[in-house]
């Protein structure tokens, strides 16, 4: 059994829409899971955990004690005392190491006396990756993990998430819309678009299945223009992703190239945002 497999899930709220997104997160892999703001990535983690009740379609994960979380905004009560938060967290988990925990707390200069409202958004990203490793979870589900972390912080993180996933019975499913984080963790790369899913694969195939064609004006067609994702113009060119099975409709006379994987990032939301 796979540790997440989601099956035709949509959800639907005013001005947006989940829309049948599929998507299987494997063992043993870090699966990264990117897209514009709104595009629907937390809601897919959210109903992933069972916080949003799909209106249609089916979540499938592990046992929810061997699942680590951390979420963009930590769910903890704002006058609640580290200390206290966390002996009562403990009691819930069979396994549970302190010395792990303490590691995160020391990095992020949190002490037991601190109350959560006094957090900054970095030392509450710490404090979550502590509490999620300290209970020794076989899968971590991270919203935006290095989010408020400066490039120390940053850095720590991925060593832990690449620590972790040396064990192959581990795997890692995180959401970010830093592109550097992806190229330098990521095996598998899911992208959602306004709740839907456009790619999904290993890393250096989506990036294969995307061609960057640049050209003049005059080969700027109105059929180019159909297929074309991110679509940037000048005076004297223009530039875009066109997927990799549409690359064959183009002139030998456009420039192809291989796109990195922020530039497909950057492409897909430019495009969402413009629709």
């Amino acid at each position: 059994m796979n540790p997440i497999t989601i099956d035709h899930l949509t959800k639907r709220y005013a001005g947006f829409t989940l829309d049948d997104v599929s998507l299987t997160i494997p063992t043993g892999y870090i699966t990264g899971f990117v897209g514009a703001n709104g595009a629907g990535k937390t809601t897919t983690i959210k109903a992933a955990l069972g916080m949003v009740r799909p209106d249609s379609g089916s979540v499938t994960t592990w046992d929810k004690a061997r699942i680590g979380v951390v979420l963009d905004t930590p769910p903890f009560n704002p006058q609640w005392r580290i200390g206290d938060m966390i002996k009562a967290l403990a009691a819930f988990y069979p396994v549970w190491s302190g010395d792990v925990l303490a590691e995160q707390l020391d990095r992020g200069g949190i002490r037991a006396d601190h109350m959560v409202k006094d957090l900054s958004r970095g030392m509450g990203m710490r404090l979550q990756m502590g509490l999620a490793l300290a209970h020794a979870p076989d899968l971590l589900i991270l919203d935006e993990p290095t989010s408020g972390l400066d490039p120390l912080g940053r850095s720590e993180l991925r060593d832990d998430l690449a620590e972790f996933i040396t064990d192959e019975r581990h795997a890692v499913w995180f959401s970010t819309h830093i592109t550097s984080d992806l190229e330098r963790l990521a095996d598998n790369l899911v992208i959602i678009s306004r709740g839907q899913i456009i790619a999904d694969g290993p890393l250096d195939e989506v990036r294969a299945g995307f061609v960057k064609a640049q050209g003049t004006p005059d080969q700027l067609t109105s059929h180019l223009r159909r297929i074309a994702h991110g679509l940037v113009e000048t005076a004297v060119g223009w530039e875009a992703l066109v997927a990799g099975s549409d690359a064959t409709q183009l002139s030998a006379s456009i420039v192809c190239s291989e796109p990195t994987i922020e530039e497909i990032v950057v492409a897909v939301a430019k495009e969402a945002h413009h629709d």
